[in-house]
This record gives structure tokens, C-alpha cells and sequence, in this order.
């Protein structure tokens, strides 16, 4: 294991957000270089590595979501676990990078994929142009080690934004923040009951009668909102307060509220957020949707909606609810970043990964998950590919919160090698 956090510790010291990940891509391909790997890099950031003669493809991204002081990651490592002193800690996805990276030091016959900007709407491997020689493709982006994922699902960003036009008005002016809400992964969390800080704010204002001067809320697509701000018009002052809530009066004047403040916050407040329907086979979402952005901006306000289904009819039935939701109260729609959902399928390349998994984690289980891999869409451009998915234990990804567990680290790496064994790859 060691080896592997050495080489994730080295990670987190290259900036590599979502978009910022030229300087991490020139380390990788250096790194297979050094190891006798041949590389490519296609238009989109994604590099592919091969040495010998293919028997299994390794998959992971290596951009990052960055929250709090990210990219700059002071790594805190306490109690068994990794984490970041204020900020996310990168561990999704580049522990499964860390692990790629140690393979290379010890296998060849193998292949390896690294994907771009895959936590901005799988954009990464949507454009790459990389066929899996092997047909056997290893994921390393799942955040529990006693699963072996099979099946995922599909998502879309529901663009929603109007036209801004203000108009004057007189009354009691009142800044709103609320911060440093828990936040999260608005798939693999959406069922833990976390607080949606733009839901809460446009509960309140809404229910002491306000008018929109200004409003931000969120932090990016796939992440419940744990921050959003306002400033707000009232007709009184405010008597009602809120324990999550910091208001700042600013007095009694004439201001320019937006023409439509009704309609934004009819949409903030009607959209059903969390999870819209369960599967009980799965045990886990069948169908949710998470409010990820509203705000102002190029002379428009701007909503981003985003859910995920385990089935195209569910993901559909959400994007015709909330279209009309969104039209009816004046917002344009559009649909972009659509992936398929990954039917749950069992093979014999994913026993033999179940298999050597249950070796050091003997109640280790086929499972799916709530959330996007890139699995899927390798198997859309080709269904011949066999695919699964393993990872080590991450809490609260895409949050400050972040922390891994090493021993769930050694337990994948070790479950990797394993299988590289099994399938005969030269060391």
C-alpha cells in the first residue's frame, strides 16, 4: 500500500481540477514512458498506455472536483484514513490513478486508460477515441470495497435560464447567507436526507413574502449545494430568522428586484430534490434529482437541474416533469451531457474480479451504484467490452469532508494484483 498513497500523495501536489489538468497529464505520460509503456493522447485529454500484449484494460480520471482550498491539498492523515485540511481531498478518483500507477512498476500486458474532465458530465471519455484492445475493462472509480459494481446510472444536465429584467422597488433590504452546509455526492449521497442550502434559502424567502435582488447558490453539477447567497427585498422586517441562515439589513431603500423573482422562486421551491423513486432490488435510488445551480449571470438567471435514473424511462419522466415546471414559469430548457444508464449485467470477467476481491474481503458483493462511471459509456460505443468496477472506501467525496481508508486502499490494490495474476499478466 504504501506505494500506492506514496503515489497519490505526489498527485495531490499537481493541480488537477476539472479543465486544469494539463500539468497532471504531462506526469502520467512521463510516468508510462519511464516504464516502457507506449502512449497516445487523444483530442480530449485521455491517455492510453499499453505494454506487452493486452489481457485487461486499468480505467480511472484524473481530474479532480475541488472544493474549499483544492487544488492546493494539505493531506492530513489520522486514524487510519486520508483527508485534506479544508478542501476535498482528490481521493475520487485519484487513488484508482495511484493504483494504475503502481501496476505499471510491476505488470505488463496490460492497458491503461486515463480519462479527462470526467466529474464535468463524463465529458473525458464521451470524446475519446481509444478502442480497448483486451475487451476486459477494470474500473477503479467505485467508493466502497465490499462491492463489485455491474451497473450505474444515467444522467442529464436539465439547462433552465431566463432573461433577466429588473424593476424598482421600495422596502426593508436584507443580505442572506448560508455556508458550510455538509455538501456531498449528489448520486451515491442523494439518499442520506443532506441539506440542499439554494432549497432552504428559497424556502425562506418565499415564505417571508421576499423579492430577488440578487442570488448564487451552489458549487458545481454533481455536488448538493452546501453554500448559496442572496440579497432580498421585504415588505417588513424581518421578524422570522433561521438557525442556518445569517442575515445582514442593509436599510430601508429602493432597489432593483428581478421582474420574474416569483417564478425563480417558485422553480427552486417546487423541484422535488432527493431521491424520486427506490429500488428495492438494488437496494438503492431508482430515480433522484439534485438542484445543483442557480444564479445570475451574462444577463440571465440560470438553473441547473441534474438527475439520474437506473433506467432511460426514469431519467426521461424527470426531464418531461421538469421542462414543464420550467417553462410554465417562463425559463428556457435545454438537455445536454446525457448518458446511458449501465444495465447491471454479471459475466465471467466480472467473477473473476468478485473472486479475488472476496479474497481480502471475503463478504465483498455484485452490487450497482447511484451515480455515473464511465463504464457505461465505454460500453455504449462497444457493447463487446466486459466491464466492472471496484474502489476503496471514500467518504464524502466532492466535500471538505473527503477522507479514504488506507487499509481499504491495500485491500483493492491487493485484489488488483490478484486478478493481473489470475489473467496472466508478465510482472
Amino acid at each position: 500500500m504504501s506505494k500506492v498513497i506514496d503515489y497519490f500523495k505526489e498527485i495531490c501536489k499537481i493541480p488537477h481540477g476539472s479543465y486544469h489538468t494539463d500539468e497532471l497529464q504531462k506526469h502520467l505520460v512521463d510516468f508510462a514512458k519511464s516504464r516502457g509503456f507506449k502512449v497516445e493522447v487523444d483530442e480530449a485529454g485521455n491517455i492510453y498506455a499499453f505494454k506487452g500484449e493486452p489481457k485487461i484494460c486499468l480505467q480511472s480520471h484524473y481530474d479532480m472536483v475541488c472544493v474549499g482550498l483544492a487544488p492546493n491539498i494539505e493531506i492530513i492523515q489520522k486514524d487510519g484514513f486520508l483527508s485534506a485540511k479544508d478542501s476535498s481531498l482528490g481521493a475520487d478518483n485519484g487513488i484508482g490513478v495511484a493504483i494504475m500507477l503502481s501496476v505499471m512498476d510491476e505488470f505488463s500486458d496490460i492497458e491503461m486508460i486515463f480519462t479527462n474532465n470526467e466529474e464535468v458530465g463524463l465529458w473525458g471519455v464521451s470524446q475519446c477515441e481509444f478502442k480497448i484492445k483486451s475487451k476486459k475493462l477494470l474500473n477503479l472509480d467505485s467508493e466502497e470495497d465490499d462491492r463489485v459494481t455491474i451497473g450505474c446510472a444515467g444522467s442529464v444536465d436539465i439547462n433552465a435560464q431566463a432573461k433577466i429584467e429588473k424593476v424598482s422597488a421600495n422596502g426593508y433590504v436584507y443580505e442572506l447567507d448560508l455556508t458550510g452546509l455538509k455538501g456531498g455526492h449528489s448520486g451515491i449521497q442523494i439518499a442520506d436526507g443532506i441539506k440542499n442550502a439554494i432549497k432552504i434559502l428559497a424556502w425562506f424567502i418565499r415564505e417571508n413574502g421576499g423579492k430577488l435582488v440578487k442570488f448564487n447558490g451552489g458549487e458545481r453539477r454533481n455536488s448538493i449545494a452546501a453554500n448559496a447567497h442572496a440579497t432580498v427585498l421585504f415588505d417588513n422586517e424581518l421578524k422570522a430568522s433561521h438557525e442556518l441562515i445569517k442575515s445582514n439589513f442593509l436599510g430601508k431603500k429602493e432597489v432593483e428586484i428581478y421582474k420574474n423573482s416569483d417564478e425563480i422562486l417558485n422553480i427552486l421551491n417546487i423541484f422535488s430534490q432527493g431521491v424520486r423513486d427506490y429500488n428495492k432490488e438494488l437496494n438503492l435510488p431508482q430515480t433522484s434529482a439534485n438542484l445543483s445551480l442557480a444564479k445570475e449571470e451574462d444577463d440571465a438567471f440560470k438553473i441547473l437541474l441534474f438527475p439520474r435514473s437506473m433506467s432511460s424511462e426514469g431519467l426521461e419522466n424527470v426531464k418531461f416533469e421538469t421542462e414543464i415546471l420550467c417553462k410554465i414559469n417562463g425559463f428556457d430548457v435545454s438537455f445536454s451531457n446525457q448518458t446511458t444508464p449501465w444495465n447491471p449485467t454479471i459475466n465471467e470477467f466480472s467473477k473473476a474480479v468478485l473472486k479475488n476481491l472476496q479474497k481480502f474481503k471475503p463478504d465483498a458483493k455484485f452490487s450497482a451504484v447511484h451515480a455515473g462511471l464511465e463504464c457505461g459509456v465505454f460500453i455504449a460505443k462497444d457493447p463487446t467490452v466486459l466491464a466492472t468496477s471496484i474502489g476503496p472506501n471514500i467518504y464524502s467525496p466532492h466535500s471538505v469532508h473527503e477522507k479514504v481508508e488506507l487499509k481499504s486502499v491495500d485491500i483493492i490494490s491487493n485484489a488488483v494484483n490478484e486478478l493481473l495474476k489470475d489473467l496472466g499478466c508478465q510482472k
